[in-house]
């Protein structure tokens, strides 16, 4: 069993920054992979971005690319998503997820944090 727990949501506005946080407990290993989803309201939840956790492998959302950095500190377990030049399109719930599978499709992902809810203001 892997834990998540997410963190650093909040009201922003637009253009400006925020960093969420991932932190993860239980099972956790070399292999996992963690990513970023989000769901806005009405919509379906996507994928935002992913990391390897014992790696630098990672990949965006085309949406986000080039403003949002996925990142991750092993020695605290967590994982971190720098959101910059945040837009109110980016307003949504975020979650963190974690599996063993490389993949931007939410069904591969097998643990979920209860999700934070980020707002950006126009």
């Amino acid at each position: 069993q892997v834990q998540l727990v997410e963190s650093g949501g909040g009201l922003v506005q637009a253009g400006g920054s925020l960093r969420l946080s991932c932190a993860a407990s239980g099972r956790t290993f070399s292999r996992i992979v963690v990513g970023w989803f989000r769901q806005a309201p009405g919509k379906e939840r996507e994928f935002v971005a992913r990391i390897r956790w014992s790696g630098d492998n990672t990949y965006y959302a085309d949406s986000v690319r080039d403003r949002f950095t996925i990142s991750r500190d092993n020695a605290k377990n967590t994982v971190y998503l720098q959101m910059n030049s945040l837009k109110p399109e980016d307003t949504a719930v975020y979650y963190c997820a974690a599996g063993i599978v490389i993949a931007t499709t939410e069904t591969f992902y097998d643990y979920w944090g209860q999700g934070t809810q980020v707002t950006v203001s126009s």
